[in-house]
Parts: structure tokens; sequence; C-alpha cells
């Protein structure tokens, strides 16, 4: 074989091995976006976070007009798939006093009646506001936390098609930059009687991670719920126990908004990533986000819920 042909035998090697790459990296989002076509809409799932994290609403800061912005947004999605409010206009305002400021905050509250348990309740949280302006620069948080309050309107997705068992309060939160108050609120001023709520999901910064992991925390808390986290997920490594308390890593058992459940005895599953180089600063921008993970970790904490559903909680 001369010199010319061997050259043009390893070009054409080399473009049919891409493109095989390229037809196997192809076909494995087709099978992601066939998985997740029934459950929720994924380009309506990214389109949220990128609304939500925009400069057009400032960095959702509690009681700013981005914040409020950021809840009539979410209040217009909820009402879009018919899900009913679970108090008046949706909205539980609450007041309090941090950092010598006073601040006006609002959760968002809806509510799916259960077709076997509606008298039980899971809450599935995820808070809504963030950093807001700080030195003339926009904290967006597009993955803290406009990720997990997208991922709550995929859930009312969800369920128009998958009532679930138990009644679920789909909770956007305020004030959770701010040391939980909304959550805190919450559970101190319950609609429903507390001892009804048997279960809280909370999501927190779901929608990167280079490593394709997903955290789950609460499971050395509440042992009873470790059975529903598979072993085998789709697209991603879900790991439970690092971050219990117990495991190598840090302690995030009231890092976000599960610890003000937790703190009245009930049982939760908080999903989250490790911190990133843009936690908590200006770049924590839309384009940061990585939809395959993104769409993954909703679709698996979904998943999860599903198993969870079908236990007497």
């Amino acid at each position: 074989m001369n010199l010319w042909r061997s050259k043009f035998y390893v070009v054409l090697f080399l473009v049919l091995l891409l493109n095989c790459n390229a037809q196997k990296k192809k076909g494995s989002n087709d099978a992601l976006q066939l998985v997740n076509q029934n459950w929720f809409n994924g380009k309506a799932l990214l389109n949220r976070v990128k609304i939500l994290s925009s400069n057009e609403y400032k960095g959702r800061r509690t009681g700013t007009e981005g914040a409020k912005k950021a809840k009539t947004f979410i209040i217009n999605q909820l009402m879009a798939l018919n899900v009913s409010p679970l108090t008046p206009n949706y909205t539980q305002p609450f007041s309090f006093e941090s950092r010598n400021n006073s601040y006006e905050g609002e959760n968002v509250l809806s509510v799916i009646k259960g077709t076997k348990f509606p008298e039980k309740y899971i809450v599935i949280s995820a808070h809504y506001d963030h950093e807001g302006i700080k030195n003339d620069e926009i904290y967006n948080g597009a993955d803290d936390n406009a990720s997990g309050t997208s991922a709550l309107i995929a859930f009312a997705e969800y369920f128009k098609k998958h009532p679930p068992k138990h009644s679920v309060i789909l909770a956007a939160i305020d004030a959770e930059e701010l040391g939980l108050k909304g959550s805190i609120f919450f559970v101190d001023h319950p609609i429903i009687p507390i001892t009804s709520i048997k279960l809280n999901l909370n999501m927190d910064m779901i929608g990167r991670s280079d490593a394709s992991e997903l955290y789950v925390v609460g499971t050395n808390h509440y042992k009873q719920l470790h059975p529903a986290i598979r072993e085998k997920n789709l697209g991603l490594q879900i790991i439970t126990g690092q971050h219990d308390g117990t495991g190598s890593g840090s302690n995030w058992t009231n890092s976000s908004d599960h610890a003000s459940f937790h703190s009245k005895g009930i049982p939760f599953l908080y999903f989250g990533v490790e911190d990133h180089k843009d936690y908590h600063k200006p770049t924590d921008d839309f384009e940061a986000i990585q939809p395959v993970f993104y769409h993954n970790a909703v679709y698996n904490i979904i998943s999860i819920f599903r198993t969870l559903d079908k236990m007497m909680l």
C-alpha cells in the first residue's frame, strides 16, 4: 500500500470513528428526550431557568421588584397548568428582621390532591430567592436556585398526567438566602396540620455537575427512605451518606430549607450538587447550566418521588 493510500485510509477511519461517536451521543440524547417527554417539557424546563436568572429579575432578592416579578412568573406558570392554590392568590406573606434590615417575603404555595391518601401530604420545595445586586453586579442565581424552582414546575407538568397518591404541596420558598426564613415561617404557621406533612423533598442547586453527581441528604437521618434511592440511575450518579453528618463531606443537614422540616421531625430528602466555582457569585448564569445533567437530575428526582409516593408514609 503506498503512502498516499495509507494516509487516505487513516483519515477515512478517523472520520468514521468520529461519526460513530457522534451517532452514539445523538442516540443517547434522543433516548433521554424520549424518557422525559411524557413527564415534563425539557425545553420549557431550561427556558424557565433562563427567564428567572436573566438580568430582568435582578437576582431575585427577597422584597425587591425582581423577587416580586419571580413570584408572579411562578404563579402564572402554575395557573397555566391549572394547579390549585393552597392559599388565596397562591401566596403566604411573612415579614422578618435580618442583618438590621426589615423584609417582606412571600412563599408561593399550590396543592395537588392525592388519589389514595388525600389527608397525607408530601411537600416538594425549592427556594426562588437569591442574592440580588451587590457592588453593582447582578447575582442571577441560575443554579442557585432557578434550577430547583423550574423543577417544581416540571413536577406540576408531571402531575397533569400522573396524579399522586399522596397530596402534594409545591412550595416555592422565599428568603432561604436570608436564614431559611420562608421555610421556617411555613412550618411555624402551617396551612394544613403539621402532623399531616409526612415528607419533604427539597431541591437546591440541581442544574450542573462536572462529575455528573447528584447528592441526596437525609437517608442517614431517616433510614426508611433509603430504599427509594435506586442503585442504577439515568445518566448520572446519585450519592447518599456523604453529607448527612456521618460521611466524609461537609454536613448539609441544615444547609437549605429541608432543615426547617427536619426541626419538626418531618423526614426529608435534599437533592443538590457540590458547590461549584460560581456558587454565590455573579457568574452563576444560565449559560453554565448543563442541560443533559439537569434533565437527568429532574427525571431521577421525579422517579424517586414515584417510589416514595407508592409507600405508606
